[in-house]
This record gives C-alpha cells, sequence and structure tokens, in this order.
C-alpha cells in the first residue's frame, strides 16, 4: 500500500486531521465513520478499503504510519507544498508546487 501516487484533496486531510485529534474540519457522519473504519481495519482489510477510497485511506495511512504523515496532511490542508511550504503557485497532483514537482537537475541543464 502506498500513499505517494494517491491525491489526498485538502478537504480530505482537514476531515482526517480533525479525526485524529488536530485542527481540521469535522467530516460528515458517513466520512467519519469510513475514516474510523480505515484507522481500525487490519492491513488486508486496509488494502481493500483503498483501492476503493484511495484518498482517505491514503490520508489515513499517512497520519498512522508515517514520521512526519501529520504535518504533510496540514500543508495539503493548508495548500501548502509539501516539500518546500510556500502557497503561492498551482499544487500538482503529488502535492507540491510546480518548481518543486520538476526540480531543476544538478547539472543545471533542463
Amino acid at each position: 500500500m502506498s500513499t505517494e501516487t494517491t491525491t489526498i484533496p485538502a478537504d480530505v486531510a482537514a476531515h482526517v486531521l480533525f479525526h485524529f485529534g488536530h485542527k481540521g474540519i469535522p467530516a460528515g457522519d458517513w466520512s467519519e465513520s469510513l475514516i474510523t473504519l480505515i484507522a481500525r481495519a487490519d492491513m488486508v482489510n486496509k488494502a481493500k478499503l483503498t483501492a476503493v477510497f484511495p484518498d482517505y485511506a491514503g490520508a489515513v495511512l499517512l497520519a498512522q504510519y508515517a514520521d512526519d504523515g501529520i504535518n504533510v496532511l496540514k500543508d495539503i490542508a493548508a495548500g501548502r507544498c509539501t516539500r518546500c511550504k510556500q502557497d503561492d503557485g498551482p499544487l500538482t497532483p503529488s502535492g507540491m508546487c510546480e518548481p518543486c514537482a520538476a526540480p531543476m537537475p544538478l547539472d543545471g541543464v533542463a
């Protein structure tokens, strides 16, 4: 199960943050139940739920297992680039701003 290719919308990140006791937005009843189900599921059922609900499952997996997952969700919820923490440009589906998503090669030639 990988969350690296999953696009997590800002509202989903805010719902998961709220569920785990951080500043966020409360989810509706159904979405809150889904977040709880994903959080409590064993790894086999987490994988099944990830196939159907990749955004919520990806956010829950970040919150539960990634070393800096809560901070990544906070950046997503705030609309900040998850790499440079700036909010001045359009974000790619990976959660990074366009310059961070396609950084300049080390030799300086694009």
